[in-house]
């Protein structure tokens, strides 16, 4: 519909511009995809995106996704959030072209707390650490050495310490080498950073159910449907481990509730083997005599 690859889908996804579920999108996250669509048309840098992404976050507690809540748009090479009448460029300093009437509409920001590094200073790390962070991402799409992309990842972790996605992916880089005591580790360094950050959870789920805790992992997985009813992967990973642990009833219900959202993967095939084989099972129970 939009023309956009699933390598760039993937992009978005590890930046958190939408959510990480991989195979089922809501309309809401249509529309967000069209905005980075439109940017990225334009050759907005995925960092400058991200800036303001997170400076009306910061700013505004009550916007949950900018992309979809607000009008993002790019005037030259900038980008810009709009809102009502109200402009914020993506440094997130306010640009107030309106009357005062409208000045008395305005959202009260929360005080930020004196911080000893200057404002300077910090902007820095952050287009830093965002550089380091694109540059991770574009090590993994090479095929580039493990250790180059650690590296990547943990210059952008150690500039910027608010960056979830970069612990996240730092997380998965040592999953992918059985690192699991690191990967760990780094998953929930993310999840101190941002406590609803879904895919940190869903790692952990797969990084527990690698290591053969199936509470643990049950538990992560639960945690990101929390956060996102609709995750996919994990209404899957769940059915499965419902499977193994000889509950059916439970597994049936996230194997429907995987193929609602995700009705036509190859996946979804084996979704529905395993959905007609636990009905195959519980009819010979059924009929069986006493």
């Amino acid at each position: 519909m939009l023309g956009v690859s699933e390598q760039q889908l993937r992009s978005w996804q590890k930046q958190n511009f939408i959510p990480a579920a991989a195979s089922s999108f809501s309309f809401s996250d249509l529309l967000a995809m069209r905005t980075l669509a439109a940017l990225r048309k334009n050759r907005i840098p995925a960092a400058q995106i991200r800036r303001a992404v997170n400076a009306v976050r910061s700013q505004m507690k009550e916007i949950e996704n900018p992309l979809t809540e607000l009008r993002v748009y790019s005037q030259g090479k900038r980008v810009r959030v709009q809102f009502g009448k109200q402009t914020m460029e993506v440094s997130g300093q306010l640009i107030l072209d309106f009357n005062e009437e409208e000045l008395n509409k305005l959202v009260s920001f929360p005080e930020r707390r004196p911080e000893t590094e200057k404002p300077g200073e910090r902007n820095k790390k952050r287009v830093e650490a965002e550089h380091w962070f694109e540059q991770g991402l574009l090590l993994e799409q090479q095929g580039a050495q493990v250790e180059e992309i650690i590296y990547a990842y943990q210059k952008a972790a150690e500039l910027d310490p608010s960056s979830a996605g970069a612990l996240v992916n730092l997380g998965t880089v040592y999953f992918n080498v059985r690192a699991y005591r690191e990967a760990e580790k780094q998953y929930r360094k993310a999840l101190e950073v941002d406590a609803n950050y879904a895919l940190a959870h869903f790692n952990l789920g797969n990084l527990f159910d690698e290591r053969n805790d199936r509470a643990k992992a049950l538990f992560h997985y639960q945690a990101a449907l929390r956060i996102h009813p609709n995750y996919a992967d994990a209404h899957y990973n769940i059915a499965l481990l419902y499977q193994s642990t000889n509950q059916p009833m439970k597994a049936v219900r996230h194997w429907k509730h995987y193929l609602k959202l995700d009705p036509n993967s190859n996946w979804a095939a084996i979704a529905r083997r395993e959905l007609e084989r636990l009905r195959d099972l519980t009819i010979v129970r059924n009929n069986r005599p006493d």
